[in-house]
């Protein structure tokens, strides 16, 4: 039990230190006003459809990790012939989990390529030159 509380622990730290990583543009010459900008264009993006939160990555990675530690940590047990073969896959399991959670939070804060097209175009049509995004 104290190990699902460590996994739980560290899982929800990095999950929240993630949260404010999503990439931003960088436009040429920027400052307050364009700062208003990117974000008035972050918003009709996110308004248009363009992106936010994509719920079935982090699903997916989450699903994918929890079956990557199972397996792994099952195979070695059997492998190994340990007698608790069951409760080593289930803590595997657990450990993957909190791993693809955590991957799939982390991609997820990554706005994807239709979204900054949107918001490449929309600082363009404000006169600003995007010169990539951080």
């Amino acid at each position: 039990m104290r190990l699902g509380l460590l996994v739980l622990s560290v899982t929800l730290s990095a999950v929240v230190g993630l949260g404010g990583c999503a990439a931003k543009p960088v436009v040429y010459g920027g400052g307050p006003v364009a700062q208003a900008d990117i974000d008035e264009c972050r918003r009709l993006a996110r308004q248009a459809g363009a992106g936010g939160p994509d719920g079935g990555r982090i699903a997916r990675d989450t699903a994918l990790g929890a079956a990557a530690g199972g397996a792994a940590t099952g195979v070695y047990g059997a492998v190994r012939g340990y007698d608790d073969v069951g409760n080593r896959t289930a803590a595997g399991a657990a450990a993957g989990a909190a791993v693809g959670l955590v991957r799939g939070v982390a991609r997820s804060s990554e706005p994807n390529s239709t979204f900054k097209r949107y918001v490449d175009r929309c600082l363009r049509e404000r006169g600003y030159d995007v010169v990539g995004w951080n």
